[in-house]
């Protein structure tokens, strides 16, 4: 009769996906996530392009690790790809900038946690215990600061509010972008005209907006159409 596993055998992660340019803090990295955090295998990628393809192909990593700069994207646009991509998986944000808005940013946008490059190899432990157990990372220096009144830039809050649509009604939104109708969307996605319809009202309640034109100038914003994935 086999033992019953423990919660954290469960629930920790084994493979992991770094996305950073840096061959020397992969390496550096990939150790860390081997010795001090258990991961059997460890695999990077240089570029957002190079890791989307690798994510496509499969096998689907346990959580994937992210700069925010990277020479094909940069900052929180890679994020908003990502989340849409592998709404399932955990993606850790790992990066030099460490300002609380860009971790707050980060976090409504949908990453599993906010570790600082610099972090010691028990912080990187803690925050995949936490993340493991199905909570939010972030430094204990910024916590006070998430709750703030920290305002966002513009650019900062399209991307949050962006990052709430599903992919397809990301696609829906692009199209509108591109000036099509509805029936013409409807023709494009293979769909039935109501339900492009009813997309649409469900883009403009998760943008905050009363109409297509407004859904747009938030679209253009946040330069939507650069986070989409090709055709």
């Amino acid at each position: 009769m086999h033992e019953k596993p423990t919660d954290r055998e469960q629930t920790s992660t084994r493979s992991a996906l770094i996305i950073d340019d840096h061959p020397l803090f992969c390496d550096a990295l990939s150790m860390t996530l081997r010795a001090g955090v258990g991961f059997e295998t460890v695999e990077t990628a240089g570029t957002l392009g190079d890791a989307l393809e690798r994510l496509e192909a499969g096998p689907v990593p346990d959580v994937i690790l992210l700069d925010l700069h990277l020479p094909d994207v940069n900052g929180l646009d890679g994020l908003i790809r990502l989340t849409k991509l592998m709404a399932d998986t955990p993606i850790v944000i790992v990066s030099s900038v460490a300002e609380p808005r860009v971790i707050r940013s980060a976090i409504r946008i949908g990453a599993a946690g906010f570790v600082p490059k610099h972090s010691t190899r028990d912080t990187f432990r803690k925050a995949f215990d936490m993340i493991a157990e199905g909570k939010v990372y972030a430094p204990e220096s910024a916590l006070t600061s998430l709750d703030a009144d920290v305002p966002l830039s513009p650019r900062e809050d399209a991307l949050v509010r962006l990052s709430h649509l599903t992919r397809q009604q990301a696609r829906i939104l692009q199209l509108i972008c591109e000036g099509q109708m509805n029936k013409q969307i409807a023709y494009e996605l293979s769909i039935a005209e109501t339900t492009v319809k009813a997309h649409v009202t469900a883009i403009m309640r998760k943008l905050g907006v009363q109409s297509r034109t407004q859904a747009v100038l938030i679209a253009q914003e946040a330069n939507f159409s650069s986070l989409m994935p090709g055709d």
